[in-house]
């Protein structure tokens, strides 16, 4: 398995690609409003990319996605697909997943909003976990470890909380493609052998489910559930490996200044 290493010259075409696709998130967070649709925050969201940001939309005509960003609810743990009939309502929890390409570089993040700002108490814990398990991944990474130890590490967090972690998706290589090796896996799993190195570049970006880990696929080929109607939470990051932790590429300044992370891990 050939993971790239990417030099000074690509990380920095990476970072500008990865700013970007927080910039999204930020920028979209007052339209996530009861009465709004899904498809409305897909179009704000294209119309941003492409007419100020200048950036290309990556998830757009991907193996035939329809739409430019993921949006998914509630039960829904990845890929759901925007449409106007998708009508958000306060205390649902939802997750926006957002890939632009600059300059041929892609940077990926995703983070989940509360419509209204509250929601059941067993949601926000999952919600809360979600963004912890993903922080818990990345105080893990550094140079000379097992891949799968960030994975192990994630998957004894969340079952700690009483939740589940989605074994079928897993985070992903990236950098002049949208997906390549490694595979990272949020659970202790097989890893290929994969050591980590400084310059690799993926993502980590547990899904967790508030009941069972199992998903199924609906007929759309696109969308995917918790098989037992559960509600599932997820945040994505992407980062380079450095030489004693990793970069964080695409970190909001809202996560910098709660403390709990910061752009460069130093991760002993």
């Amino acid at each position: 398995m050939r993971i790239p290493l990417r030099n000074e010259e690509e990380i920095e075409k990476l970072r500008e690609a990865c700013r970007l696709a927080a910039d999204v998130l930020i920028m979209i967070e007052p339209y996530v409003k009861a009465g709004v649709s899904t498809g409305e925050l897909n179009d704000i969201c294209h119309r941003y990319m492409v007419e100020e940001q200048k950036t290309i939309p990556a998830p757009l005509n991907y193996h035939g996605f329809p739409k430019s960003v993921c949006i998914s609810i509630n039960e829904v743990v990845c890929h759901g697909i925007p449409s106007e009939s998708k009508i958000l309502k306060n205390g649902d929890i939802v997750n926006i997943d957002v890939t632009v390409i600059k300059d041929g570089y892609y940077g990926d993040n995703s983070k989940m909003y509360i419509v209204g700002g509250e929601t059941n108490i067993r949601s926000q814990k999952l919600v809360d976990a979600a963004q912890e398990a993903l922080y818990v991944g990345l105080r893990t990474v550094k140079p000379g470890i097992r891949l799968r130890e960030v994975g192990k590490a994630i998957q004894q967090y969340t079952e700690a909380q009483g939740f589940s972690v989605v074994r079928e998706y897993c985070g992903h290589g990236i950098g002049t493609e949208f997906h390549c090796a490694p595979q990272v896996l949020h659970y202790y799993g097989d890893d290929d052998g994969v050591v980590l190195k400084e310059g690799m570049v993926f993502t980590i970006e547990p899904m967790i489910n508030a009941g069972k880990k199992e998903t199924r696929l609906m007929n759309d080929g696109w969308t995917v559930k918790t098989k037992d109607r559960s509600h599932s939470a997820q945040f994505e990051h992407q980062l380079v490996v450095t030489k004693d932790g990793c970069e964080v590429m695409t970190i909001r300044d809202e996560e910098i200044e709660s403390g709990r992370i910061q752009r460069h891990m130093v991760n002993q």
